[in-house]
C-alpha cells in the first residue's frame, strides 16, 4: 500500500528529470541508485522513490543502468521512452560452451557468393551494434552501407590509387604494395576481395576515443554475423586509404564533421567453416 507521501512524490517528478519511477511496482530496493556509473540516482526512503535530482540531470548518461538492473521493471529512461525490449521471462543467458565455440570458430572470411545480403538483415547486424559500448554512452558510431558491390569495387579502386602513391616509400605497407597492385592489375579485388558489400563506421572527427568505440560496435555486427549465415572481412587497407586518400574520401561522401573509422567487408560464404584453427599458446601474467 502506498503512502499518501509516496503518491506525492510520485506525482511531483521533475518533467526534466531522466528518470521515471512507477510507485505501484518499485519496491525501493535501492539497485537502481548502486549501479549508477554516474551516481546520482538518490537512494529511496521509507517514504519516497528513487529519483534524478534536477541539478544531478545533466550528468545523466542514458546509459539505462538503472532500468536494467530493475526486477521489478519499475524504471523508465526518458531516452526513446517507447523502445522497450524486455526479454521474456523463461530468457537465459546462452550456454558458455557453446558461446566460447561461436567465439573461436570466427574466420575472416575472404571468398564470398554473389548472394545479396537483404537491407532488413544489414539492420539487423547493425541494431544490435547500438548496444556496443562506448565511452560515457556517448553512441558516436553511425554507419554507412555501400550495398551496391559496383560501390565497394569504386571504393577498393580509390584505395589502389593510394596505394600507387606509396611505391618506393618507407610507409609500412610499402613492401606489400607491388604485391597487390599486380594482383589488382591480374583483375583480383585485393582491396575488397569481391565482397558484395562494406559496412563503414564513421565518428565525429574531434572525438579521440570513438575510435575505440567504432572497433567495438564492429566487432559485435562481426560476431554475429556467422549466426546469420554470413561472413565479414576486416577492410584493413581501405580502412587505412580513408584516413588519407581524398579521392576515396569524396567516394564516401561521409557527413561534414565526419571520418571512417574502419571498415567490414560483409557477406555470404563461399566455403563453410569446417574446424577450428589452432593459434599460439595462451599468455597470461599473474600479479
Amino acid at each position: 500500500m502506498l503512502s499518501p507521501a509516496m503518491r506525492n512524490h510520485a506525482k511531483g517528478q521533475d518533467a526534466m528529470t531522466p528518470l521515471l519511477v512507477n510507485p505501484e511496482r518499485c519496491t525501493r530496493c535501492g539497485r537502481c541508485a548502486a549501479v549508477c556509473p554516474m551516481g546520482i540516482v538518490t537512494p529511496p526512503g521509507p517514504d519516497t522513490l528513487p529519483e534524478v535530482k534536477a541539478e544531478a540531470a545533466s550528468r545523466c548518461m542514458r546509459c539505462g543502468h538503472c532500468e536494467a538492473f530493475c526486477p521489478e521493471h519499475a524504471l523508465t529512461l526518458r531516452a526513446r521512452p517507447g523502445e522497450d525490449d524486455t526479454p521474456p521471462a523463461d530468457a537465459g543467458f546462452l550456454p558458455a560452451a557453446g558461446l566460447i565455440r561461436h567465439l573461436k570458430s570466427r574466420r575472416s572470411i575472404r571468398r564470398y557468393t554473389d548472394k545479396p545480403v537483404p537491407r532488413d538483415t544489414i539492420l539487423d547486424l547493425l541494431d544490435a551494434a547500438r548496444y556496443a559500448a562506448s565511452g560515457t554512452n556517448s553512441q558516436p558510431v553511425q554507419w554507412l552501407v555501400l550495398h551496391d558491390p559496383a560501390r565497394v569495387r569504386a571504393a577498393a579502386a580509390r584505395t589502389i590509387e593510394w596505394m600507387q602513391t606509396l611505391v618506393n616509400t618507407p610507409h609500412p605497407l610499402g613492401a606489400y604494395v607491388p604485391a597487390l597492385l599486380a594482383g589488382w592489375k591480374a583483375g583480383y579485388d585485393v582491396i575488397c576481395l569481391n565482397a558484395p558489400h562494406l559496412l563503414v563506421a564513421h565518428i565525429p572527427v574531434d572525438n579521440p576515443v570513438a575510435q575505440v568505440d567504432a572497433i567495438l560496435a564492429l566487432t559485435h555486427v562481426n560476431l554475429l554475423a556467422p549466426a546469420m549465415g554470413l561472413g565479414t572481412c576486416w577492410a584493413g587497407f581501405l580502412s587505412a586509404a580513408a584516413g588519407h586518400h581524398p579521392p576515396l574520401q569524396a567516394e564516401l561522401a561521409l557527413p561534414a564533421g565526419r571520418k571512417a573509422a574502419f571498415a567490414l567487408m560483409l557477406g555470404h560464404p563461399l566455403f563453410p567453416v569446417c574446424r577450428i584453427p589452432r593459434r599460439k599458446p595462451l599468455a597470461v601474467t599473474w600479479q
